[in-house]
């Protein structure tokens, strides 16, 4: 659980960092929301392993 919200938040940070930057260029909406998606599901594919198994190896587990 706490390893989903880690590498979760994360996303949305690198989605949101991704949004901002667009912001003062000429992209239109869908290149925007389509690159903010994108942003956020590589993210997820690459944080979520690493995430988890630090948290397991913090633990203990």
């Amino acid at each position: 659980m706490k390893a989903s919200v880690i590498y979760t938040g994360l996303s949305l940070i690198a989605a949101a960092l991704f949004l901002l930057a667009t912001l003062f260029g000429e992209y239109t909406a869908v290149e925007r929301i389509g690159g903010a998606v994108w942003v956020f599901m590589l993210s997820m594919i690459i944080l979520m392993p690493a995430v988890t198994s630090a948290v397991k190896k913090r633990s203990g587990g």
